[in-house]
């Protein structure tokens, strides 16, 4: 018979081996998780770009930091990320989510506003920069294909990583931020041109590599089209499908489909997958589901853009640092040097000032994550010696390191740029006409004569509305207005709280409408707030979370009627009207009094007893107005 002991001890052994290697199988995510909890709370606290912590750990934990000596000692294992493949296919869906991002914040529009930027100065940078690099490493004794590719790759710069810094630093919207994302756009644009350019070098039939090569953009140009005209019709339907289901883990499954869905569809058609995510984007952004789906997008942008910049730290050895670190930082050094200067050079030609030249050469000089894509390629096609390659790469890791310091030094540059040189800035976009606008929550028949009323008076404004055939039918009508939970804190960020001018709660439900003051008030203290209110005891609430005016609809609809009747019985209008205005600001202090009296009454409450409780509430009791009015609007 088996002893019962032994038994029990290959049964353990037995779960500790399977618990190993389930544990095994997340290993990297869990990691990343660990990574992600201390790098962000612990380098914001800093006041250091989380990208740095990002990168440093991916070196750390990597097979060049921690991996390397976890052989000779099996307890650092668990504490590093040896499967770079699964990673680096992780990763890539943070720029495919980043560039998502960038088209719906873009819209047609301001692609076309950009046109100048973007196939003038982008194409500049790149040609010129290949050229330059190219012609070095052909002086070097390298294949003139493979020095052209080198050539390219190294002319693109970093979009995962230098819009994020800007976005950081909140200066997206900067003359110098506007140029980059320009060139980055142009840099991403000419990746698949580059792509197929190595899969034709790179055929070993020897066929028509003409006729390949235009087989393959002709597949790209189809799968544009298809993009563009199935989204121009399926986008919409399918949203409004979804929201009408009021589900939040649905409306995250249809944004995480049509991003995924149109990467794929670009991916094989030849073109980059964020290429596609980029275009899909775009289509979203003139729909009234853009700020919905931007809410809900940008957490997953955020953690898979953090796994990007681990994989990219995973790539740096300090091994080949220390062993020639003058070489490869003069390498770095020089790379920043010729992009920079083509930039600077670039930038003076399409009459942009030198600050903002000098500011975007910093950004647009290092390296980018294509090059990656690029060199590898290339190496496994056979067109690029293996020695090149890997430094390119190595140079590339560096110099994209080096991009928040840059950034840092690029922003006190920016600091220098007149107002007079802003305006001088003749590829400059148009100023976006909603900022300093009226935020509305709710548009039902007070939001919207709360939205005419602005209207009238030329104070630009932006409505929310939870109900998707509403927001259908009034952005049919022309209204500006939004799909989504205005007590929702990222909703309302991307409604650019941080400069609106004041927010307008037209809600009739009050849980509804506290929600959003509070939301609101934490995000913005400053912010000017008037809120619709059930009734007098209902606006004190309100007053008490800080709202800077609320209307009662019971105490408003008492003093609309007292107006009708005094006028119909002879009072003079101008007495009526006087009269009215008088009693609404006694309403109005008598609310305040009571909001300015809750604080003492609730530590009464606690201290001595009930008494003082229901004094007061007798007191709101009697205030209020004999005249009862139902709620104007059912939903926001």
């Amino acid at each position: 018979m088996t002893d019962p002991v032994q038994a029990g001890a290959q049964i353990a052994a037995q779960a500790g081996a399977h618990a190993g290697a389930f544990a095994g199988g997340y290993r990297e995510a869990i990691l990343f998780l660990v990574t992600a909890g201390i790098v962000v709370p612990l380098f914001h606290r800093l006041r250091i770009s989380p990208v740095l912590g990002f990168l440093g750990a991916g070196a750390l934990l990597g097979p060049f930091g921690l991996g390397r000596f976890a052989d000779a000692h099996p307890w650092l294992a668990p504490f590093t990320i040896g499967n770079r493949s699964e990673i680096a296919h992780l990763a890539e869906f943070g720029v495919i989510f980043l560039m998502f991002m960038i088209g719906i914040e873009l819209s047609w529009e301001r692609l076309r506003v950009l046109r100048r930027l973007v196939f003038g100065l982008g194409a500049i940078q790149v040609a010129a920069s290949a050229g330059v690099i190219a012609a070095i490493l052909v002086a070097l004794d390298q294949p003139v294909a493979g020095a052209v590719l080198v050539g390219l790759a190294l002319a693109l710069s970093s979009t995962a990583v230098v819009l994020p810094v800007l976005a950081e630093q909140k200066r997206l919207g900067t003359p110098a931020g506007r140029t980059s994302f320009a060139i980055l756009l142009f840099q991403d644009l000419a990746v698949a041109p580059i792509l197929f350019a190595i899969a034709v070098l790179g055929r070993k039939d020897g066929g028509d590599l003409g006729g390949a090569l235009a087989l393959a953009l002709g597949q790209a140009v189809i799968a544009l089209v298809v993009i563009v005209v199935a989204g121009r019709v399926a986008l919409r339907p399918l949203f409004q499908l979804v929201a009408r289901t009021r589900s939040p883990e649905l409306f995250m499954a249809a944004c995480l489909l049509v991003i995924v869905a149109t990467a794929l569809v670009a991916a094989g058609s030849g073109l980059s997958m964020t290429l596609g995510a980029f275009v899909a984007g775009l289509l979203l952004a003139e729909t009234e589901y853009r700020r919905a789906i931007e809410a809900t997008i940008d957490p997953f942008k955020g953690l898979l853009l953090g796994v990007f910049f681990v994989s990219v730290g995973m790539n740096l050895d300090p091994a080949q640092l220390v062993a020639a670190p003058g070489a490869i930082l003069g390498l770095s050094l020089g790379l920043l040097l010729i992009k920079g200067a083509v930039v600077l050079a670039g930038a003076r030609i399409m009459g942009l000032s030198r600050a903002v030249a000098l500011e975007t050469a910093l950004l647009i000089g290092p390296g980018g994550e294509f090059a990656f894509v690029l060199i590898g390629g290339a190496m496994v096609a056979g067109l690029v010696p293996e020695p090149v390659g890997g430094a390119a790469l190595i140079v590339t890791t560096v110099t994209m390191i080096a991009i928040p310091g840059l950034a840092a030094l690029g922003r006190r540059v920016g600091k220098q740029v007149s107002k007079e040189a802003l305006g001088r800035a003749r590829a400059e976009p148009v100023p976006d006409p909603q900022q300093n606008r009226v935020i509305v929550a709710g548009y039902g028949r007070v939001g919207r004569l709360v939205g005419e009323m602005l209207k009238r008076h030329a104070i630009p404004y932006l409505a929310l509305d939870s109900d998707p055939a509403r927001v259908a039918e009034q952005r049919r009508l022309g209204s500006p207005v939004y799909f989504g939970d205005s007590a929702n804190t990222e909703m309302l960020r991307r409604c650019d709280i941080a400069t609106a001018r004041a927010l307008v709660v037209t809600l009739d439900n009050p849980r509804a409408v506290e929600a959003v003051v509070q939301a609101a008030r934490a995000e913005r203290p400053d912010l000017t707030i008037v809120a619709r209110a059930r009734d007098a005891r209902h606006a004190t609430q309100l007053y008490e979370m800080g709202v800077d005016d609320a209307v009662p609809e019971t105490i408003e609809a008492s003093l609309q009627l007292s107006e009708a009747v005094l006028v119909d019985v002879g009072v003079p209008m101008g007495h009526v009207i006087a009269s009215i205005h008088e009693r609404r600001d006694e309403f109005r202090t008598m609310l305040k009094r009571r909001e300015a009296e809750a604080r003492p009454v609730f530590r009464a409450r606690r201290t001595v007893g009930k008494g003082r409780s229901s004094e007061t509430g007798a007191e709101a009791k009697a205030a209020e107005p004999p005249v009862e009015a139902r709620p104007i609007e059912k939903s926001a």
